[in-house]
């Protein structure tokens, strides 16, 4: 099982989410950004370092959120989101071909990768943002 993290990132009640751009296997799909934990690094490290990587974005990590196990036709992950809080830089998209700032209501609408469905889930229940 690989072990995927998440960055819930939420400025003025929105919520960031990004589409996966073409050529990538799952193309299309909407998601929390973040990805692979590599060698022995926390998931928070991994998602700091995912997020500048994929958008070139300082962030600081907050709150674990929930973990997502879920099974797609190549891979078996465990999805780790946690709440992030964007510092600086400029949004360059890297690994994805859009992002969307988005209501929690409106994640509904988009085609979210199935591990990021559970996150959806209950932020559209309404999990709140304060500490």
């Amino acid at each position: 099982m690989r072990i995927v993290t998440a960055a819930v990132i939420e400025r003025d009640g929105k919520i960031l989410i990004a589409r996966r751009k073409k050529g990538d296997r799952m193309e299309g799909l909407w998601e929390f950004p973040g990805g692979k934990l590599e060698g022995n690094e926390s998931p928070e490290a991994c998602l700091s370092r995912e997020l500048h990587e994929e958008f070139g974005i300082e962030a600081e990590i907050g709150d674990f959120l929930l973990s997502s196990p879920y099974e797609y036709p190549h891979l078996k992950i465990e999805l780790l989101a946690y709440r992030a809080t964007y510092i600086s830089g400029d949004f360059k998209l890297n690994d994805h071909d859009e992002i969307r700032w988005v209501s929690p209501s409106e994640l509904k609408r988009y085609d979210l990768a199935g591990a990021d469905v559970p996150v959806a889930d209950i932020l559209m229940k309404g999990a709140s943002f304060t500490k």
